[in-house]
């Protein structure tokens, strides 16, 4: 084994100073190169941990307002809202009146609405040309 050391440093003793000074610069650009790249990846890995302690937060309160969201439109406060804040009551039972409409012509598209049997309102009665009633038996207002 010392044989062995020996001829490999003999082999360096060898060398001209400029070569051994173009090796030890070389070995200190590869140990820098080296101590740079640990350093930049040790940044990343801290930066990306620190993405991923956002990205469970932010999971944290979408759920949050997800359950908010949920208890602000639970239909019982709907109701509740408009009863007691916008003064709003269900139409009486004579108050409702549906309107037939006649079924499309070929030539009509059938993306116009017409042909549905659901209640309109008193603008969609007025754009039609279907009178001054609207679906809950009130004049509407201008």
């Amino acid at each position: 084994m010392v044989g062995i050391r020996k001829q490999a440093m003999g082999k360096v003793d060898g060398l001209s100073p400029v070569y051994r000074g173009l090796l030890l610069v070389a070995v200190v650009l590869c140990a820098l190169s080296v101590v740079t790249s640990q350093h930049k990846a040790r940044k990343l890995f801290i930066e990306l941990q620190k993405e991923k302690e956002q990205a469970q937060q932010m999971e944290v309160e979408w759920g949050q307002l997800q359950l908010e969201q949920s208890t602000w439109a639970a239909p019982a406060r709907v109701e509740e809202v408009a009863v007691q804040k916008l003064q709003m009551q269900l139409p009486k039972n004579g108050q409702v009146q549906f309107i037939r409409m006649k079924q499309p012509s070929p030539q009509s598209s059938p993306a116009s609405g017409r042909g549905s049997d659901r209640p309109i309102s008193s603008g969609e009665s007025e754009a039609r040309g279907l009178g001054e009633k609207s679906y809950n038996g009130t004049k509407p207002q201008r």
